[in-house]
């Protein structure tokens, strides 16, 4: 006869653990990274012998073999690397966003004040002699200068904020790489098949993926579910006890760059590293633009107003005063009689030159082209972050698929165990009953 209480107890047991699980997996529903979990119930082994019957079967019950993750390794890979990606992109585009806003700054942008300047220019050429227009032309100038300071401080500002937001990263990947590192310890002592090693498996893989989401990375796994993290070239980051850590440094020119200490060169190819270099080598370049139209604008300007005479009968004077970097250029403190509208051929001879110098030098095409390329550089950027972003929800909808937890499934799943452990409770209450009766016999 068969052990009915061992086997009601078993079920129990196991439909007990089974529905502990589903209890997990509802009240995880909606945590980051949480894999649903299920239980592998599996035959109890007990066969043989017993009295009066040889090569019998005695059915053993039902056991809990383990916690089981539902995903695909695969799909949790690509998942990864599309993060990865989609982090470069947002990364870049925050960045060039932001120097979009630095160069076209509305009326005060450096085009719009450079096109003021020879408007100002035109109108002071009909009447060369009026006090008002002769300040309004002074005035364009400073404005103009100004507006090349302003631009180039927010540049340097953006640049700035660069390097914060990449010692910030910097700062969060070693946090997880160390994490990484206790928990794959905490992997190399915990019971196969248990919750706590699906918890710890969980956390592995969230760490994992913000360390993808920084930088682009190789991962393999031993036998116990540790992870073994290097770089693409194949320099360790976590293996065994080991852990790196990635280091930045800034330039003087606010380029930044990454290594692992004490002298290995990082090249990040995505996350947020790679989007980060990026981004401070676009910002780079377009303050040495700025700079390359501050100095056209003040050797343009400069030469054409020194090469006319003031009221006083005095030669031009230089309008800016400019070392190089049009974070320092200003305008010069000319008095109203200093502007040099006059030359050899009229009082307002100089002034009118101006027109042909505004069409001569390229000066204002040259910095409404600059502002027009970063507008469209800011487009490519938005489409390509657009794509990523696509990609990467794409991927993480498919590997969600499989490893996210649906209630109405935990819903039925509840029902389910909740009945087998009604059962195999009914099934111990039998054989107490069954086991009164046989006693009652006697």
């Amino acid at each position: 006869m068969s052990d009915l209480l061992a086997i009601g107890a078993s079920g129990v047991k196991a439909y007990s653990r089974a529905l502990s699980v589903v209890g997990d997996n509802i009240a995880n529903a909606q945590t980051d990274g949480y894999v649903r979990r299920t239980v592998r119930l599996e035959e109890a082994p007990a066969a043989g012998d017993i009295v009066l019957s040889r090569n019998s079967i005695r059915p053993g019950g039902v056991i809990a073999a383990g916690v089981t993750r539902e995903l695909d390794q695969w799909l949790v890979d690509d998942a990864r690397t599309a993060s990865g990606e989609a982090a470069r992109q947002s990364t870049r585009l925050n960045w060039i966003s932001a120097t979009e806003r630095a160069l076209d700054n509305g009326g005060n942008s450096i085009s719009g004040s450079v096109t003021a300047i020879f408007a100002t220019a035109d109108q002071l050429s009909a009447n060369p002699n009026d006090a008002t227009l002769r300040l309004q032309f002074l005035a364009s100038v400073d404005d103009s200068a100004s507006a090349f300071r302003r631009t180039a401080a927010a540049l340097g500002s953006a640049a700035n904020g660069v390097a914060t937001e990449a010692q910030s990263a910097v700062d969060q990947l070693n946090t997880d790489l160390s994490a990484l590192s206790r928990v794959n310890d905490g992997l190399r002592r915990a019971r196969a098949g248990s919750s706590n090693e699906a918890t710890l498996l969980d956390e592995r893989d969230r760490l994992v993926g913000n360390i993808a989401s920084a930088m682009d990375v190789e991962v393999s796994y031993d036998a116990r579910g540790a992870a073994i993290v290097r770089t693409p070239s194949g320099d360790p980051l976590v293996e065994g006890d080991n852990v790196a850590t990635v280091t930045l440094n800034v330039s003087a020119a606010g380029l930044v760059s990454f290594g692992i200490s004490p002298a290995t060169l990082l090249q990040p190819a995505s996350g947020a590293l790679a989007g980060l270099t990026d981004a401070a080598n676009h910002i780079s370049s377009q303050r040495a633009g700025l700079d390359s139209l501050a100095t056209q604008l003040s050797n343009t300007l400069n030469a054409a107003h020194q090469a006319g005479i003031d009221a006083n009968g005095n030669p031009g004077a230089a309008l800016l005063n400019f070392s190089g970097s049009a974070a320092g250029m200003t305008s010069a403190a000319l008095a109203i009689a200093e502007v040099a509208a006059a030359n050899a051929l009229g009082s307002n001879g100089n002034i009118l030159a101006f027109n042909a110098v505004r069409t001569s030098s390229g000066i204002e095409q040259n910095s409404t082209a600059f502002i027009t390329q970063q507008a469209q550089m800011t487009a490519a950027a938005r489409a390509q972050e657009a794509a990523a972003s696509g990609r990467r929800d794409g991927a993480f909808a498919a590997r969600d698929a499989i490893g996210a937890v649906d209630l109405d499934r935990e819903a039925a799943d509840l029902l389910r165990f909740q009945q087998a452990y009604e059962a195999a409770a009914r099934t111990i209450q039998v054989a107490r009953e069954t086991m009164q009766t046989m006693l009652n016999i006697f």
